[in-house]
This record gives C-alpha cells, sequence and structure tokens, in this order.
C-alpha cells in the first residue's frame, strides 16, 4: 500500500509536467526541427559532392600516383555512392558519431568540442555588448523623439549599419591594436590560463561583430518604442491614471516592444554566426568558423557537414529559447500554443 500510494503523487506529477504548455510547447518546436535539421545536412551534403576536388588526392598531394590516389578512396570509402555514403553517415549520426576527420584522424565531435567554446563566447559577447547598450540607448532616444540625443544615436546608428563588420574588424585592429596598442590583433587565451587576458583578446572581436547588431537593435527598439506611447490605447489609460512617464515607457511599453526584439535577435543569429566565420580568421580564433574553413581548403567534408549541422542546431534553439520567453512576458500564449 505504502508503495502505491507513493507512486500516484509521482506519477500525477509526470502527468502534469507532461501536460504543461512549455512542455508541449518545447516538444512542438523540437518535432519541428527534425526535417529542418534532416534538410539542412541533405542540402549541405549534396552542395559538398559538387564541389570539384578530391580529399584524397589533396591529403596525398600533387605528387600522388593515380592508384595511391585510388587506394586512400577505397581506405575513406570515397568509391561509394553519395547516397549511401550519405545514409551511412546519418546512422551514425544518430547516435551521436560524426565520424572521423580524413586529415587529422581525430573523431569530429572532439574537434566540434574543441572549438565550440571559442565561438560560443565570441557570440554570448556579441549579445551581451550589442544588447547591454542598445536596450538603454532606445530607452533614452524614445523618451524624448527627436531631441538631442535620439539624433545622435540616430546618427551613429546609421553609421554602424553602413559599416560591414570585417571592415569594422580591420579599423579596430588598426587604431587598437597597430596605432594604440591597447588589444592584441591576433591569438586567443583561454579562460582557463586566464579571464582577464582572455577578455582581452576577445574584446575587439566581439566588439566588431556587437557594433553593428547594437546599431540595428536601437534603431528597431526605438521606433517600436515610439509607435507605442503614439498610438496604443493602454498607454493612454496608463497616463490618465497618473503614471509617470519613465514607468509607463519601462513597465507598460517596453514589456510589448520586447516581443519584436526577442524576435528580432532570434532571426538574427544566422546572420550572426556567418558574421563569427569571417572574424574568426580576421583575429585568428580557434573557433568553429576557422575550423570550417580549415576543412573545406583541405576536403574535409566530414568535419564541414559537422559544423553545418551544429551550426542549424543553435540557430533552432535559439528560436526555441525565443518562443520560451513570449510565455515568460505572455503567459497566455503558453494556453494558446495547446
Amino acid at each position: 500500500m505504502t508503495t502505491v500510494s507513493a507512486s500516484r503523487p509521482q506519477g500525477s506529477r509526470v502527468a502534469r509536467l507532461a501536460a504543461s504548455p512549455s512542455v508541449r510547447l518545447i516538444g512542438k518546436r523540437l518535432l519541428m526541427a527534425v526535417p529542418i535539421l534532416l534538410g539542412v545536412s541533405i542540402l549541405t551534403f549534396w552542395v559538398l559532392n559538387l564541389i570539384p576536388g578530391n580529399a584524397a588526392q589533396q591529403l596525398l598531394g600533387a605528387e600522388a600516383t593515380p592508384e595511391q590516389v585510388r587506394a586512400l578512396e577505397l581506405q575513406l570509402g570515397l568509391d561509394q555512392p553519395a547516397a549511401l555514403r550519405y545514409l551511412s553517415w546519418l546512422g551514425a549520426a544518430v547516435t551521436g558519431d560524426l565520424g572521423t576527420s580524413v586529415v587529422s584522424g581525430q573523431h569530429v565531435t572532439d574537434l566540434l568540442w574543441e572549438h565550440l567554446a571559442v565561438s560560443g563566447e565570441l557570440v554570448a559577447l556579441a549579445f551581451i555588448i550589442s544588447l547591454g547598450l542598445a536596450i538603454p540607448v532606445a530607452l533614452l532616444a524614445a523618451y524624448k523623439p527627436n531631441g538631442l540625443f535620439d539624433r545622435v544615436s540616430m546618427v551613429v546608428s546609421i553609421t554602424g549599419l553602413s559599416v560591414a563588420n570585417y571592415v569594422l574588424a580591420l579599423l579596430l585592429v588598426l587604431v587598437f591594436a597597430v596605432n594604440l596598442a591597447v588589444f592584441p590583433a591576433i591569438g586567443y587565451v583561454p579562460p582557463s590560463e586566464s579571464l582577464g587576458e582572455n577578455l582581452h583578446s576577445m574584446a575587439l572581436p566581439a566588439v566588431a561583430i556587437a557594433f553593428p547588431l547594437f546599431c540595428f537593435y536601437t534603431r528597431f527598439l526605438r521606433g517600436d518604442l515610439v509607435d507605442q506611447l503614439r498610438g496604443e490605447d493602454y498607454i493612454v489609460v496608463a497616463r490618465a491614471k497618473g503614471i509617470g512617464p519613465w514607468r509607463v515607457l519601462l513597465l507598460h511599453a517596453f514589456r510589448n516592444s520586447a516581443f519584436g526584439l526577442i524576435t528580432v535577435v532570434g532571426l538574427n543569429l544566422g546572420t550572426l554566426i556567418g558574421a563569427t566565420v569571417i572574424i574568426e580568421q580576421i583575429f585568428a580564433l580557434p573557433g568553429l568558423g576557422q575550423l570550417m574553413l580549415q576543412a573545406i581548403n583541405t576536403r574535409d567534408f566530414v568535419v564541414v557537414q559537422a559544423c553545418v549541422v551544429v551550426f542549424a542546431v543553435v540557430t533552432v534553439l535559439a528560436n526555441l529559447i525565443a518562443d520560451l520567453l513570449y510565455t515568460v512576458l505572455d503567459p497566455r500564449i503558453r494556453y494558446g500554443s495547446r
């Protein structure tokens, strides 16, 4: 009797958790991610097979004989049809085995973990800097539209949006690394060695990615806040109740404008991943972008395939997090997902 009575509350808790709108939302999004990731992997594999060149020839060099190239192709399984090679890769990938690099001989999963931390830190710092600056600047600009601060922030934002991040990266290197010698031009120091040196080495690449994002987020959020303050009935009601302008801006307008900002941030992640590939090359950071470009140059398509899939997974997870943040801002969304 004791066992049965103890198991019932536990079973009911599991049932309530499974019936939770948030859990149902996560389950739906994860199910939707399966065909997306499958399509990305198929498209990537197909495109890679269209690239001219031979991995065996690349590994052996130009002096290799056709017999040597053929022997290595047999060893690597490159002689098999593309469809069979993809199915073999997919079957192993489902179990967590992303294959072995044909160049280094290392497991691809180990390579990804080695480089993922660098790219993850770079993206995280870029988001922290861009959002940490964009939100207060947009709030100050929207508080007095067309005021001096709003006009200055508009000029800065338009300037930042007009400059590509790789051009900005080169300018930062020229000014802060070459002329002022304040930050290093290239190199990476792991946080395990020194957190201060790590942040010092990541400052310029993070700013190169964060500044255009800061400019875009500032203009987007400022425009949405001004629209909320001018045309929404709930703002009129809040002001009629005697609520101060800053409270109206922060507690009412910003809460609704945050939905649009979260959407934009989630959609921007794909562009941000593309930017990290270029920035990692400029600053010689050992991230996933550099790993993927090196793999493309050496025709190490197993590594390229894994990198693209990881980028796709990160993008899907970012959009899932955005959906969950919607439910935090407005709990009614959770019940609308049923």
